[in-house]
């Protein structure tokens, strides 16, 4: 199991960037750069890609209805071959609110539309002519439409890869089969490793049926904030406002993904509680309900012995990348955190 580290999502950027060349050293394998409604991923990738010189890049997550899917595939080629073939391309749907709210489109087929992408981008990669005939995608488009003067063409620039990895997000069981039959990596949320089965086993179980083969063993990127002594447990306590976002305003009472996956994780009536704080407005008393137990079984706080028990957990679960948030008040502190966590992953 190896380690990987989020990027965050506002200030700090240059900064952050300097240091990842020690975590780099400390063994860090691969780094997740956000979008959500901030700045763009590509161009800090960009950044990044010319700092560094092993880490894997992946972006965390790319939207899939705000570039075309043409355009995405050339972004992810672009990326990668300015990495040296070191990106991976996280991919999502995001959420209504910022989909429609943010930029403005249609929040609709998240399903189909990731699938087409994906089958997009590889034909791009392949640098076939690209002809695509989907439900939602038809390209050059058909008569009828526009000038009538599209025709098929490749990409002129030859990939230094005809396959980049494709990591998805997804947490609905649709989406999770579909992820594990035709991507390379999936990105859960709230991973809690002892209810994995429970929640996703058979979507897992069924997409991974229909899975080709080519694709390799399907990767799973858990996600959890990281600190390691006697006296630390109090810092599980910094998620309760992002759980609270999260289950409890993220969507509207009657759509919000979190809050139903919450409530698949054993959490019904906390689920319930929380939503109804949030949108009330009542955020500090909706953080405060947020079960000690969730912040617990997600997080990677605690004795060392409480970190490597939590790993080997996550391992037999499946996952094959933790991606942690060291929690300290200095940057040596962090890369010491990082450092370990690679010791821990490496044996558990």
């Amino acid at each position: 199991m190896r380690v990987g580290m989020p990027l965050s999502y506002s200030g700090g950027f240059t900064e952050t960037v300097a240091e990842l060349g020690d975590y780099e050293k400390a063994g860090l394998s691969i780094v997740f750069v956000p979008e959500a409604y901030s700045f763009d991923a590509v161009s800090q990738l960009g950044y990044i890609a010319a700092r560094t010189s092993r880490l894997q890049l992946a972006s965390g997550i790319f939207q899939i209805y705000t570039r075309t899917p043409t355009l995405t595939a050339m972004t992810a080629a672009g990326l990668d071959y300015v990495s040296g073939g070191r990106f991976v391309m996280g991919l999502g749907a995001s959420g209504p609110q910022v989909i429609e709210g943010f930029h403005g489109v249609p929040y609709d087929a998240p399903l189909a539309r990731t699938r087409e992408i994906i089958e997009i981008c590889r034909k791009v990669w392949r640098r076939e002519r690209l002809v695509h005939d989907g439900p939602l995608y038809q390209i050059p488009l058909p008569p009828g439409q526009g000038t009538g003067l599209g025709k098929p063409l490749k990409l002129i620039n030859h990939p230094l890869r005809e396959r980049i990895p494709v990591f998805v997000a997804a947490i609905g069981p649709k989406n999770v089969a579909m992820t594990a039959e035709v991507a390379e990596g999936w990105q859960p949320f709230f991973y809690i490793p002892e209810k994995a089965a429970d929640v996703w086993g058979e979507a897992l179980e069924s997409g991974t049926a229909k899975r080709d083969p080519a694709l390799g063993p399907l990767e799973i990127v858990a996600t959890a904030p990281l600190a390691i002594g006697e006296d630390v447990t109090h810092l599980r306590d910094a998620a309760r406002p992002m759980f609270a976002l999260y289950i409890g305003g993220m969507g509207a009472r009657s759509r919000n993904f979190y809050n139903d996956l919450a409530r698949r994780c054993g959490y019904e009536a906390e689920a319930t509680l929380i939503q109804d704080l949030y949108l009330d407005g009542k955020k500090d008393e909706a953080a405060a309900a947020v079960p000690a137990s969730l912040l617990a079984r997600t997080s990677l706080i605690g004795p060392e012995s409480y970190v490597a028990e939590r790993m080997a957990a996550m391992r037999a679960a499946g996952v094959t990348t933790i991606n942690v948030t060291p929690l300290a008040p200095d940057h040596a502190g962090r890369v010491r955190l990082i450092e370990r966590a690679c010791e821990l992953a490496a044996t558990a």
